[in-house]
């Protein structure tokens, strides 16, 4: 499709990573792929080297343009915490090799643009993604977040060229 960028969307977790893929030109939106890399049991280390693995798989398979990401907010504890980042650290790292330009946006920004508010809850973003995407049938909440990731950075991405500002955030 002409004018159509190819976004993939990750929503990091030390144990379940969601992605997303879809073709976008900002106006529209059309679904490509989603899914949820679930790492399993084993030290971090291998878990991280596995959302690696898997997130370059992705990469290779659907040819996205750029990588968008949910920025790491508050975690229940800092331990928590530093293991989203690695998480998060490992999925852009696959990216980067690749070659794709990194966007990062908090979880307040890619609610706000695809329920319409920042403390839209789970639910609210499993329908909107169906209903934005034409999709049938429940989504898995990590890949729901994936796909409303991804979205976030088309609507982003749209608005910043409208303005005369090309291209996402960093």
């Amino acid at each position: 499709m002409s004018g159509m960028t190819r976004i993939l969307g990750i929503d990091p977790g030390s144990r379940v990573t969601g992605f997303g893929v879809i073709d976008s030109d900002g106006r529209r939106s059309v679904h490509v792929a989603h899914g949820a890399i679930a790492v399993g049991a084993g030290e971090l280390p291998e878990r991280l080297g596995r959302i690696f693995a898997r997130v370059l798989e992705v990469v290779e398979t659907h040819q996205p343009a750029v990588l968008a990401i949910e920025d790491v907010f508050m975690a229940r504890n800092a331990a928590s915490a530093l293991k989203l980042g690695q998480a998060r650290g490992a999925a852009i790292c696959a990216g980067v090799t690749r070659g794709l330009a990194v966007s990062e946006y908090s979880p307040r920004e890619i609610k706000q643009a695809v329920v319409g508010t920042g403390a839209a809850d789970k639910a609210q973003i499993q329908h909107m993604i169906r209903a934005l995407l034409g999709l049938r049938g429940p989504v898995p909440a990590d890949a729901a977040d994936a796909l409303a990731v991804a979205l976030c950075h088309a609507h982003t991405a749209s608005s910043m060229a409208r303005i005369g500002r090309a291209g996402g955030r960093s």
